[in-house]
Protein backbone atom coordinates (compact mmCIF):
# COMPACT_ATOMS: atom_id res chain seq x y z
CA UNK A 1 0.00 0.00 0.00
CA UNK A 2 1.84 3.28 -1.39
CA UNK A 3 1.66 5.79 1.15
CA UNK A 4 -0.10 9.30 0.53
CA UNK A 5 2.18 12.38 -0.07
CA UNK A 6 2.38 15.40 2.78
CA UNK A 7 2.99 18.46 2.15
CA UNK A 8 6.48 19.43 3.11
CA UNK A 9 7.99 22.02 4.96
CA UNK A 10 9.34 23.88 1.71
CA UNK A 11 5.91 23.63 -0.04
CA UNK A 12 4.37 25.27 3.45
CA UNK A 13 6.84 28.10 2.78
CA UNK A 14 6.47 28.19 -0.75
CA UNK A 15 2.71 29.02 -0.22
CA UNK A 16 3.64 31.91 2.32
CA UNK A 17 5.31 33.63 -0.42
CA UNK A 18 4.04 37.15 -1.73
CA UNK A 19 5.20 36.30 -4.82
CA UNK A 20 3.69 32.96 -4.98
CA UNK A 21 0.03 34.43 -4.47
CA UNK A 22 -2.76 34.41 -7.00
CA UNK A 23 -3.16 37.85 -8.15
CA UNK A 24 -7.12 38.28 -9.05
CA UNK A 25 -6.25 41.09 -11.94
CA UNK A 26 -4.68 38.45 -14.11
CA UNK A 27 -7.17 35.34 -12.99
CA UNK A 28 -8.79 35.05 -16.68
CA UNK A 29 -5.80 36.60 -18.47
CA UNK A 30 -5.66 33.12 -20.52
CA UNK A 31 -8.62 34.24 -21.76
CA UNK A 32 -7.73 37.82 -22.75
CA UNK A 33 -7.01 39.38 -26.01
CA UNK A 34 -3.41 40.71 -26.33
CA UNK A 35 -4.09 44.16 -26.09
CA UNK A 36 -5.74 43.40 -22.30
CA UNK A 37 -2.75 41.07 -21.73
CA UNK A 38 -0.27 43.98 -21.97
CA UNK A 39 -3.16 46.33 -20.10
CA UNK A 40 -2.68 43.94 -17.04
CA UNK A 41 1.15 43.07 -17.04
CA UNK A 42 1.71 47.08 -17.54
CA UNK A 43 -0.38 47.99 -14.82
CA UNK A 44 1.39 45.67 -11.92
CA UNK A 45 4.51 47.18 -13.86
CA UNK A 46 3.25 50.45 -12.49
CA UNK A 47 3.18 49.11 -8.89
CA UNK A 48 7.30 48.68 -8.84
CA UNK A 49 8.63 52.38 -8.60
CA UNK A 50 5.74 52.78 -5.76
CA UNK A 51 7.47 49.63 -3.91
CA UNK A 52 11.08 50.60 -4.02
CA UNK A 53 10.56 54.27 -3.00
CA UNK A 54 9.64 52.62 0.33
CA UNK A 55 12.96 50.98 0.29
CA UNK A 56 14.89 54.11 -0.34
CA UNK A 57 16.22 54.45 3.34
CA UNK A 58 17.92 50.96 3.04
CA UNK A 59 19.16 51.34 -0.08
CA UNK A 60 20.71 54.44 0.81
CA UNK A 61 22.87 52.45 4.00
CA UNK A 62 23.94 49.86 1.39
CA UNK A 63 25.56 52.88 -1.01
CA UNK A 64 27.63 54.14 1.99
CA UNK A 65 28.70 50.46 3.08
CA UNK A 66 29.34 50.07 -0.80
CA UNK A 67 31.45 53.72 -0.94
CA UNK A 68 33.26 52.55 2.15
CA UNK A 69 34.01 49.24 0.85
CA UNK A 70 35.65 51.33 -2.42
CA UNK A 71 37.24 53.81 -0.37
CA UNK A 72 39.09 50.79 1.99
CA UNK A 73 40.35 49.27 -1.59
CA UNK A 74 37.39 46.11 -1.04
CA UNK A 75 34.22 45.25 -3.74
CA UNK A 76 30.91 45.09 -4.23
CA UNK A 77 29.79 41.23 -5.08
CA UNK A 78 26.40 40.75 -6.16
CA UNK A 79 25.42 36.94 -4.95
CA UNK A 80 22.21 35.39 -6.78
CA UNK A 81 20.47 32.36 -8.59
CA UNK A 82 18.67 32.20 -12.15
CA UNK A 83 17.27 35.84 -12.83
CA UNK A 84 18.49 37.37 -9.58
CA UNK A 85 21.93 35.82 -10.29
CA UNK A 86 21.64 37.16 -13.86
CA UNK A 87 20.93 40.88 -13.03
CA UNK A 88 23.62 41.04 -10.58
CA UNK A 89 26.12 40.06 -13.19
CA UNK A 90 24.17 42.40 -15.69
CA UNK A 91 24.61 45.41 -13.25
CA UNK A 92 28.63 44.79 -12.66
CA UNK A 93 29.25 44.12 -16.23
CA UNK A 94 27.73 47.47 -16.89
CA UNK A 95 30.26 49.75 -14.64
CA UNK A 96 33.93 49.17 -16.18
CA UNK A 97 32.35 51.33 -19.38
CA UNK A 98 30.06 53.44 -17.95
CA UNK A 99 32.13 54.65 -15.13
CA UNK A 100 35.46 53.16 -15.67
CA UNK A 101 35.83 51.14 -12.75
CA UNK A 102 38.23 48.12 -12.48
CA UNK A 103 36.13 45.09 -13.73
CA UNK A 104 37.15 42.86 -10.56
CA UNK A 105 35.53 46.35 -8.37
CA UNK A 106 31.85 45.02 -8.87
CA UNK A 107 31.74 41.40 -9.29
CA UNK A 108 28.46 39.34 -9.98
CA UNK A 109 28.06 35.76 -8.68
CA UNK A 110 25.51 33.42 -9.81
CA UNK A 111 24.76 30.06 -8.69
CA UNK A 112 26.03 27.32 -11.11
CA UNK A 113 28.33 29.13 -12.51
CA UNK A 114 29.29 31.55 -15.88
CA UNK A 115 26.98 28.59 -17.91
CA UNK A 116 23.83 30.02 -15.80
CA UNK A 117 24.21 32.69 -17.15
CA UNK A 118 22.88 31.60 -20.59
CA UNK A 119 21.06 28.61 -19.37
CA UNK A 120 18.92 28.02 -16.78
CA UNK A 121 20.34 25.42 -14.05
CA UNK A 122 17.82 25.75 -11.20
CA UNK A 123 19.25 22.87 -8.83
CA UNK A 124 22.24 24.86 -8.18
CA UNK A 125 20.40 27.58 -6.15
CA UNK A 126 19.70 25.02 -3.70
CA UNK A 127 23.49 24.07 -2.26
CA UNK A 128 24.28 26.28 0.25
CA UNK A 129 26.95 24.76 0.67
CA UNK A 130 28.44 25.94 -2.78
CA UNK A 131 27.15 29.46 -2.09
CA UNK A 132 29.74 29.53 0.70
CA UNK A 133 32.56 28.12 -1.10
CA UNK A 134 32.11 30.68 -3.77
CA UNK A 135 32.48 33.57 -1.29
CA UNK A 136 35.86 31.86 -0.66
CA UNK A 137 36.34 31.40 -4.30
CA UNK A 138 36.25 35.18 -4.75
CA UNK A 139 38.19 35.71 -1.57
CA UNK A 140 35.77 37.52 0.25
CA UNK A 141 37.69 39.45 3.06
CA UNK A 142 36.30 42.39 5.69
CA UNK A 143 36.40 45.38 3.47
CA UNK A 144 33.98 43.89 1.06
CA UNK A 145 30.52 44.28 0.76
CA UNK A 146 28.49 41.37 -0.61
CA UNK A 147 24.38 41.68 -1.43
CA UNK A 148 22.67 38.99 -2.10
CA UNK A 149 19.45 38.77 -4.27
CA UNK A 150 17.06 36.43 -3.72
CA UNK A 151 13.29 37.20 -4.92
CA UNK A 152 11.73 34.47 -2.37
CA UNK A 153 14.29 35.31 0.46
CA UNK A 154 15.41 32.20 1.26
CA UNK A 155 17.68 30.85 -1.89
CA UNK A 156 19.85 28.76 -0.03
CA UNK A 157 22.82 29.69 -2.25
CA UNK A 158 22.30 32.89 -1.97
CA UNK A 159 21.86 32.16 2.38
CA UNK A 160 24.60 30.15 2.32
CA UNK A 161 27.31 32.71 0.62
CA UNK A 162 25.66 35.52 2.95
CA UNK A 163 26.56 33.90 6.08
CA UNK A 164 30.07 33.20 4.47
CA UNK A 165 30.63 36.67 3.89
CA UNK A 166 29.79 37.63 7.28
CA UNK A 167 32.10 34.47 8.97
CA UNK A 168 34.75 36.94 7.34
CA UNK A 169 34.14 40.15 8.38
CA UNK A 170 32.08 41.29 4.68
CA UNK A 171 29.59 43.80 5.18
CA UNK A 172 26.44 42.00 3.97
CA UNK A 173 22.28 43.03 2.47
CA UNK A 174 19.81 40.68 1.02
CA UNK A 175 17.49 42.38 -1.59
CA UNK A 176 14.28 39.90 -1.52
CA UNK A 177 10.45 40.64 -2.87
CA UNK A 178 9.39 38.31 0.12
CA UNK A 179 10.03 40.23 3.90
CA UNK A 180 9.21 37.77 6.68
CA UNK A 181 10.54 34.66 7.70
CA UNK A 182 14.97 34.42 8.30
CA UNK A 183 15.20 37.25 6.20
CA UNK A 184 15.94 39.97 8.74
CA UNK A 185 18.36 38.24 10.42
CA UNK A 186 20.57 36.98 7.17
CA UNK A 187 22.05 40.21 6.33
CA UNK A 188 23.33 43.84 8.07
CA UNK A 189 20.68 45.49 5.61
CA UNK A 190 16.84 44.14 4.27
CA UNK A 191 15.72 45.74 1.19
CA UNK A 192 12.63 44.34 0.31
CA UNK A 193 10.26 45.98 -2.02
CA UNK A 194 7.37 44.30 -1.82
CA UNK A 195 5.59 44.17 -5.48
CA UNK A 196 2.53 41.99 -4.73
CA UNK A 197 2.06 38.73 -6.69
CA UNK A 198 3.30 38.43 -9.91
CA UNK A 199 1.21 38.53 -13.15
CA UNK A 200 1.85 34.53 -14.04
CA UNK A 201 2.35 33.44 -10.00
CA UNK A 202 5.31 32.54 -8.92
CA UNK A 203 7.09 34.38 -12.35
CA UNK A 204 9.75 36.51 -10.63
CA UNK A 205 11.66 37.28 -13.50
CA UNK A 206 8.50 40.06 -14.01
CA UNK A 207 8.02 42.50 -10.99
CA UNK A 208 10.53 41.20 -8.60
CA UNK A 209 12.86 40.78 -11.29
CA UNK A 210 11.85 44.60 -12.44
CA UNK A 211 12.27 45.73 -8.46
CA UNK A 212 15.60 44.15 -7.77
CA UNK A 213 17.20 45.73 -11.62
CA UNK A 214 16.07 49.52 -9.63
CA UNK A 215 17.41 48.79 -6.77
CA UNK A 216 21.09 47.16 -8.37
CA UNK A 217 20.86 50.58 -10.26
CA UNK A 218 20.27 52.18 -7.55
CA UNK A 219 23.32 51.09 -5.54
CA UNK A 220 25.83 51.19 -8.03
CA UNK A 221 24.49 54.22 -9.48
CA UNK A 222 24.62 56.33 -6.50
CA UNK A 223 27.73 54.88 -5.40
CA UNK A 224 29.63 55.97 -7.84
CA UNK A 225 28.36 59.67 -7.83
CA UNK A 226 29.32 59.43 -4.26
CA UNK A 227 33.13 58.60 -5.77
CA UNK A 228 33.50 61.43 -8.55
CA UNK A 229 32.71 59.04 -11.52
CA UNK A 230 30.05 61.76 -12.45
CA UNK A 231 30.24 65.88 -13.22
CA UNK A 232 26.50 66.89 -12.34
CA UNK A 233 24.75 64.17 -14.55
CA UNK A 234 27.66 63.45 -17.15
CA UNK A 235 29.63 60.52 -16.78
CA UNK A 236 33.14 61.70 -16.86
CA UNK A 237 34.70 58.71 -16.30
CA UNK A 238 33.45 56.35 -19.16
CA UNK A 239 35.78 54.53 -21.19
CA UNK A 240 35.84 55.41 -24.98
CA UNK A 241 36.36 51.53 -26.14
CA UNK A 242 33.50 52.12 -28.93
CA UNK A 243 32.70 54.50 -31.66
CA UNK A 244 29.61 55.53 -29.76
CA UNK A 245 31.72 56.31 -26.56
CA UNK A 246 34.29 58.11 -28.31
CA UNK A 247 31.45 60.49 -29.91
CA UNK A 248 29.61 60.84 -26.40
CA UNK A 249 33.27 61.71 -24.73
CA UNK A 250 33.81 64.47 -27.35
CA UNK A 251 30.28 65.66 -26.64
CA UNK A 252 31.16 65.75 -23.32
CA UNK A 253 34.18 67.53 -23.24
CA UNK A 254 32.55 70.19 -25.82
CA UNK A 255 29.95 70.71 -23.19
CA UNK A 256 31.84 71.25 -20.10
CA UNK A 257 34.64 72.91 -21.76
CA UNK A 258 32.78 75.31 -24.08
CA UNK A 259 35.15 74.16 -26.89
CA UNK A 260 34.30 72.85 -30.36
CA UNK A 261 34.08 69.57 -31.90
CA UNK A 262 38.27 69.40 -33.62
CA UNK A 263 39.48 70.79 -29.70
CA UNK A 264 37.50 68.72 -27.62
CA UNK A 265 39.26 65.69 -29.80
CA UNK A 266 42.64 67.31 -29.12
CA UNK A 267 41.96 67.68 -25.89
CA UNK A 268 41.28 64.18 -25.08
CA UNK A 269 43.91 62.84 -27.47
CA UNK A 270 46.75 64.66 -25.27
CA UNK A 271 44.59 63.68 -22.24
CA UNK A 272 45.32 59.70 -22.78
CA UNK A 273 41.52 59.55 -23.81
CA UNK A 274 40.79 60.31 -20.28
CA UNK A 275 37.34 62.47 -19.72
CA UNK A 276 38.36 64.11 -16.52
CA UNK A 277 41.52 64.78 -17.47
CA UNK A 278 40.72 66.10 -21.16
CA UNK A 279 38.09 68.45 -19.03
CA UNK A 280 40.60 69.86 -16.03
CA UNK A 281 42.94 70.30 -19.66
CA UNK A 282 40.76 72.31 -21.15
CA UNK A 283 38.71 74.31 -18.51
CA UNK A 284 41.98 75.38 -16.51
CA UNK A 285 44.40 75.68 -19.93
CA UNK A 286 46.72 73.53 -18.26
CA UNK A 287 48.49 70.63 -19.22
CA UNK A 288 48.51 66.94 -18.92
CA UNK A 289 50.52 66.66 -15.75
CA UNK A 290 48.81 69.72 -13.94
CA UNK A 291 45.22 67.89 -14.31
CA UNK A 292 46.53 65.01 -13.56
CA UNK A 293 47.64 66.41 -10.28
CA UNK A 294 44.76 68.75 -10.17
CA UNK A 295 42.45 65.37 -9.90
CA UNK A 296 44.94 63.67 -7.67
CA UNK A 297 44.59 66.04 -5.05
CA UNK A 298 40.82 66.73 -5.76
CA UNK A 299 39.52 62.78 -5.26
CA UNK A 300 39.61 62.46 -8.59
CA UNK A 301 36.66 65.31 -8.40
CA UNK A 302 36.32 67.07 -11.66
CA UNK A 303 34.47 69.49 -9.91
CA UNK A 304 37.07 70.59 -7.27
CA UNK A 305 39.95 70.10 -9.49
CA UNK A 306 38.16 72.69 -11.95
CA UNK A 307 37.37 74.79 -8.64
CA UNK A 308 41.25 74.66 -8.09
Amino acid sequence: MSRKPRPTPLFAELSSLVTEGALPESSQIDLAETPEVLRVIHAEDRRVPAAVEACLSEIAQVVDAVVTSFDRGGRLLYVGAGTSGRLGILDAAECPPTFGTDPREVVGVIAGGAESVFRAQEGAEDDAAAGGASMDEHSVEARDTVVGIAASRRTPFVLGALSRARELGAGTALVTCNPGGDAQDAADVLIAPVVGPEVISGSTRMKAGTATKLVLNMITTAAMIRRGKTLGNLMVDLRPGSEKLIERSRRIVMEVAGVGYEEAAGLLQDAEGSVKVAIVMGVASVGLAEAKERLARAGGFVRRAMEA
